[in-house]
């Protein structure tokens, strides 16, 4: 009896030992989130996922509720006072320094119909040269794919510039980075597609900031985009859910913005905000659509009416790329495979140079009709991602 005694006594000592030392090997790996305390929070930062296995690519499917209706009731539209608010709503606790944050987007996008008369495509290059402060060394991003299944809305897949919150090529592996910011990563995004095959990009314009006031409820660039890829099923529906809000560019980046929008019936849009003559921001929202010269877009207005601004129809920003896509479009009755539409993203990529809108930093090929993503980071086209909306 001693002896079985003495077993079971050594048996539960070393299963103790076989805990502790599990508990510590678990909390050794869990990633640094100074303002978040929530066990469910702290778990779903810490399934993030290096796709590539150098830091350029990650993944997350975000599963905690980011309270999208308060975040639209509150009007924020600046980049600091709603990434602040953010952080008020989704941190467990507050620290002394606010959210850093920096926005810009270059790119080009289009929609097509695909070859075969099955499907409908978006392409779309985010293009934005990082560099250190001295603009010796160009930087890569980390790219962040975001999953959200919000509880009553659509689930959407979207993409993420990291460097913009602070997160750069293999943040997550510096031991003591600290990823607090990634609770904001739904309203990060630059562009995504949801579960109905509705999809949607920005570009900058190098204009004075759009701003309307019609005294409805203002919003942001990038939560304008989190609200329709949550909501929205069709161009239709994105342009009336448009419409209950006022845009408000004014602090969301460095200069102006227009949206590219495409579903899965074949719809699509380039939504511009425009001069009325009175005010001194762009406050005219003009759709521009129906138009096979308006299946893409680049970092200049196509509105007839933005002729002789700074970055009007006559500007040379982007307009490169906006031929070759054109071009290309033409040449092919408006319709492309799959791979085709890969490699014309490929034809209007940018290595980095001192133009901020250069560097390709990502090429998202959706398929509208069967809501995937095909990835390209960095220009390495060889080495693709395929994603889906689960």
């Amino acid at each position: 009896m001693k002896g079985l005694r003495l077993f079971t006594l050594l048996s539960a000592l070393s299963l103790t030992s076989a805990v502790i030392v599990s508990s510590c090997e678990k909390e050794s790996t869990l990633k640094k989130t100074a303002y978040i305390s929530d066990p469910a929070k702290v778990e779903m930062i810490n399934s993030l996922r290096n796709l590539d296995g150098n830091g350029r690519l990650y993944e997350l499917y975000y599963t905690e509720d980011y309270k999208l209706d308060k975040v639209l009731a509150s009007g924020k539209t600046s980049v600091n006072d709603l990434f602040q608010y953010v952080a008020y709503l989704l941190y467990d606790e507050l620290g002394t320094k606010a959210p850093e944050v920096d926005f810009g987007a270059g790119c080009s996008v289009f929609a097509v119909p695909e070859r075969d008369g099955h499907d409908f495509l978006m392409g779309r290059n985010y293009d934005y040269r990082h560099s250190t402060e001295d603009r010796t060394t160009y930087l890569p991003t980390a790219a962040i794919i975001v999953h959200t299944a919000p509880e009553g809305g659509k689930k959407s897949i979207s993409m993420v510039d990291g460097m913009h919150l602070g997160f750069g090529q293999g943040f997550y592996e510096e031991k003591d980075k600290d990823l607090s910011m990634m609770m904001a990563l739904p309203y990060a995004l630059l562009d995504g597609v949801n579960e109905d095959g509705f999809a949607i990009g920005v570009l900058a314009l190098n204009e004075t900031p759009a701003k309307q006031e019609r005294n409805k409820t203002p919003i942001s660039t990038t939560v304008a985009m989190r609200m329709l890829l949550d909501r929205a099923s069709t161009v239709k529906e994105a342009l009336d859910m448009l419409d209950e809000y006022d845009i408000n560019m004014e602090s969301t980046g460095r200069s102006s913005y227009h949206f590219f929008m495409a579903d899965a019936t074949g719809d699509y849009a380039i939504v511009e905000y425009t001069y009325d003559g009175v005010h001194e921001n762009p406050c005219v929202r003009e759709t521009l659509r129906g138009n096979d010269t308006l299946r893409c877009v680049t970092n200049f207005y196509v509105s007839p009416t933005m002729v002789g601004t700074t970055d009007g129809w006559g500007s040379n920003h982007g307009k490169a790329r906006y031929e070759t896509m054109r071009n290309t479009l033409q040449a092919n009755n408006y319709t492309l495979s799959e791979d085709d539409a890969m490699t014309l993203l490929k034809n209007v990529s940018q290595p980095p140079t001192e133009e901020i809108t250069s560097m390709t930093q990502w090429s998202s090929m959706y398929n509208l009709t069967e809501k995937t993503l095909r990835l390209a980071i960095l220009r390495e086209y060889a080495d693709e991602h395929c994603f889906g909306i689960e």
